[in-house]
């Protein structure tokens, strides 16, 4: 009896953080270059967020949604000036989020009179584990045993224009396309420099609703505060969790325009999304990032690091290739190495390994400069080695 297993988890238990660092059950220190899979982008126990956590949870955590909560309208209120959205639905993860900008989708159809509209979604994408979410990502190992999946997704390939230009000239039912601006799951794959721009042209020529999911590339992760905000455009329904609350459970689905009014009252909900705790959470993060600059940091630092392995493993016969964007990155090898997470968690280290054969790391923004360094010295020897 106990968990069920649902995890292949590794042999060893933390039991508290400081910063960039956690210390497990036996009392060894270990330098987080993935952030609880990119959650704590502001590292453990950050003092500022430790403290407003702890004041509210001194004065009120929960009275559920029947009620206006001054933190949820906050928090709302400046997520919508930040990110140029007009309203916001706060559920409790990335998947909720991305339900929620399903939905939006679905009651768009129907308002524009497409019976079953269809929603765009791409190859190698990781949207959520729940039926609709588990249905939209485009990786067949998480769809499977869990057929029939959901009707009503499209799929293209991730950075083919071409290929959603043909969908939009043969399939009318299409109402809107989801996709990631950065494939994370899928390898830190980072898309031409018009993608963006030009999946905006076709919803525009279209009416499709431009809906991105920012759960891991938000937040800061890449240098602005939205992947997004490297280009001029604005998507209609854009999706953010993990980072937002460092490490407290909120997602949020953000809607502008034709998208910003179609979920009303009775239409959906959630129980704990918004309440005062994840807000008051959430609402420190984002003074953080604004106070001590930490959107540049992200892309100062990202650089130093992507520098730094271009430097240590260049000629290496099993890299691939490098890349990243902020401090979301990525070394793809020519052959698998998932040994190379357990002989990382050896050297003191955390990080992850997807797809069998990137290395993906996601350290927090706080990091140092020294941090960056060990971080690039130590995967370089690694890979080095294990080639």
């Amino acid at each position: 009896m106990g968990l069920m297993n649902t995890y292949a988890r590794l042999p060893v238990a933390f039991e508290s953080g400081q910063g960039a660092y956690v210390q497990d059950t036996k009392g060894k220190r270990y330098l987080d270059a993935l952030c609880g899979l990119g959650v704590t982008g502001l590292g453990h126990a950050h003092p500022k967020v430790t403290a407003a956590i702890t004041a509210q949870a001194g004065r009120l955590l929960h009275t559920s949604n029947l009620y206006e909560i001054p933190n949820s309208t906050k928090l709302a209120e400046r997520l919508c000036s930040i990110s140029g959205m007009e309203s916001v639905f706060f559920g409790n993860s990335g998947a909720e989020a991305n339900e929620a900008a399903i939905k939006i989708a679905r009651l768009y159809a129907n308002q524009q009179k497409k019976e079953g509209g269809s929603i765009v979604v791409v190859d190698g994408s990781f949207h959520g584990r729940t039926m609709a979410t588990l249905t939209a990502t485009g990786n067949r190992k998480v769809h499977a045993g869990f057929e029939p999946l959901l009707s009503g997704f499209v799929r293209a390939p991730y950075n083919d224009i071409q290929a959603i230009k043909t969908i939009a000239e043969n399939n009318k039912q299409v109402v809107a396309i989801l996709l990631e601006p950065i494939l994370g799951e899928g390898g830190i794959i980072i898309p031409s420099d018009n993608y963006l721009n030009d999946v905006r042209k076709i919803c525009d020529e279209h009416g499709w609703l431009m809906m991105l999911d920012e759960v891991q590339t938000g937040n800061g992760r890449t240098g602005t505060y939205l992947a997004y905000q490297h280009t001029d455009i604005l998507p209609d329904v854009v999706t953010l969790s993990k980072a937002l609350g460092n490490g407290l459970p909120i997602g949020a689905c953000l809607a502008r325009g034709k998208a910003a009014t179609l979920l009303q009252p009775g239409s959906h909900g959630s129980t704990f999304g918004g309440n005062p705790m994840v807000c008051a959470a959430a609402l420190s993060v984002l003074d953080v990032i604004e106070e001590d600059g930490l959107l540049q940091r992200a892309e100062i630092l990202g650089q130093r690091i992507l520098e730094g392995f271009n430097k240590n493993l260049k000629g290496c016969n099993t890299v691939t290739e490098i890349r990243g964007m902020g401090l979301m990155l990525a070394i793809e090898l020519n052959i698998e190495c998932t040994n190379l997470v357990t002989q990382a968690l050896e050297k003191g280290l955390l990080i992850n390994v997807t797809q069998g054969n990137i290395v993906r790391m996601l350290p927090p923004l706080i990091l140092s400069e020294e941090q960056a360094d060990e971080i690039v010295s130590t995967v370089s020897q690694l890979i080095l080695d294990f080639g």
